[in-house]
């Protein structure tokens, strides 16, 4: 009995040092957001993207939600950062691994604004997501700018001298990028923060089109901190673009022996080029910046890569577009960037822009209509409705329909 018994103890012992067994000790949580400071959370979501922005005035803006395995990991994390509804939650584009959790954060916290890139994609998860948002938020919105400064970048102001500014996408300035390996990535919101002489650049799951794209504009894309594009894969964060962003770190997210091979040792070495420090979510756990507007401070949750203090490099206060933003030109992959007012028209209740074409609903006598939390409108004839059984709002004219929704891609109303 004696023996069976110390068998026993020496088998639970065992399981406790097992690294990843449920027994064993999980990560100690990074602290709550640092008054006065501006605090960035990049959250271990697994395979998938989650940041949070906690600005030194309180101001929240959760940039994805990662996979739906997350949601409940998320949820509890942003009740334990987050006073109060989040002001603004930026899906980057409509993808599960970003979208997944973001139904539960919401319900945890509350959310105040969505914004997406407009993108139609025929994800049920994505319109699943629409109709919550829909339901839940106060409004959801596309990242157009001013159409009263069609020129400027669509900027969010979040006290203190702190500001998030969307690069990309400009619609309907500019169309969305079409025909590369992957429309949805490439057409990802990307945003640069700036505090003082610090910056972020958080990337969605950006393309080399994106980056071109990017490379073409008269903007400041030097930042401190890079949230590196696609969880680290090998076809973003191409050498052009490092060298104009120039990070001093640089913060992967990614899943523990994910099945995509993330991060790339090709990227990883890019990053090395540029002499960028590297964090990662699949090796450090969550990572945590907190900018004092002259120097950003980095910790990981378990500390595998250490702390590192970077200088900021931005003159305080200067803005991010260095000239007038013009629509890209075609570019050596044929693509039109000329402005078309079909994609990215806002869904709030805005007026329509003086680029909509005008109304021949008079001449047909053909109504339009959208289905419940769908962002999108159809000709009444169109047979995407015929099929659905969901809750519709009907406009009497073409330009009724635009002030709220865009035009969709299968009947082109």
């Amino acid at each position: 009995m004696k023996v069976f018994a110390r068998l026993l103890a020496l088998l639970v012992l065992l399981f406790a040092v097992v690294p990843g067994h449920a027994a064993a000790p999980s990560s100690p949580a990074l602290p709550s957001p640092a008054p006065g400071r501006l605090t960035v959370y990049f959250l271990d979501v697994g395979q998938g993207d989650a940041a949070l922005i906690v600005s030194p005035t309180g101001k929240t803006v959760l940039i994805d939600g990662g996979p739906p395995e997350a949601g409940t990991r998320l949820a509890a994390r942003l009740r334990e950062l987050v006073k109060g509804p989040l002001d603004l939650v930026i899906l980057t584009h409509p993808h599960l691994d970003h979208l997944g959790g973001l139904r539960a954060a919401v319900k945890a916290v509350g959310a105040k604004r969505f914004m997406d890139p407009g993108f139609d994609h025929p994800s049920e998860a994505y319109r699943d997501l629409l109709d919550f948002v829909g339901r839940e938020v106060g409004q959801v919105m596309s990242p157009e700018p001013n159409p009263n400064s069609p020129q400027t970048l669509l900027t969010v102001g979040l006290g203190e001298g702190v500001a998030l500014t969307v690069l990309w996408p400009r619609v309907p300035q500019e169309t969305f990028l079409a025909n590369t390996r992957s429309d949805a990535n490439a057409n990802s919101i990307v945003t640069k923060l700036t505090y003082g002489k610090t910056a972020f650049l958080f990337t969605g799951d950006s393309e080399p089109p994106t980056e071109e794209v990017l490379l073409r504009k008269p903007v400041d894309l030097t930042s401190t901190v890079l949230k590196v594009a696609h969880h680290g894969g090998k076809h973003s964060s191409t050498a052009a673009f490092l060298e104009r962003v120039k990070p001093q770190a640089a913060v992967i997210s990614c899943g523990v022996g994910n099945d995509y091979g993330h991060p790339s040792p090709e990227v990883l070495g890019r990053l090395r080029d540029v002499r960028a420090r590297t964090f990662r979510t699949d090796q450090d756990g969550e990572v945590m910046a907190v900018s004092d507007g002259t120097s950003v401070t980095l910790r990981s949750a378990k500390g595998t890569s250490g702390a590192a203090s970077l200088g900021g490099t931005q003159q305080a206060g200067a803005p991010v577009a260095l000239g007038p933003i013009e629509p890209t030109p075609q570019g050596r992959s044929g693509r039109s960037t000329e402005k078309e007012p079909e994609p990215g028209t806002p869904r709030t209740r805005t007026p329509a822009s003086p680029t909509t074409p005008a109304d021949t609903s008079a001449a047909t006598d053909e109504r339009y209509v959208s289905l419940k939390g769908s962002k999108v409108f159809h000709r009444e004839s169109c047979k995407t409705l015929k099929r659905s059984k969901n809750e519709r709002t009907v406009y009497p004219s073409r330009a009724d329909a635009l002030r709220e929704r865009r035009p969709a891609e299968d009947c082109h109303p």
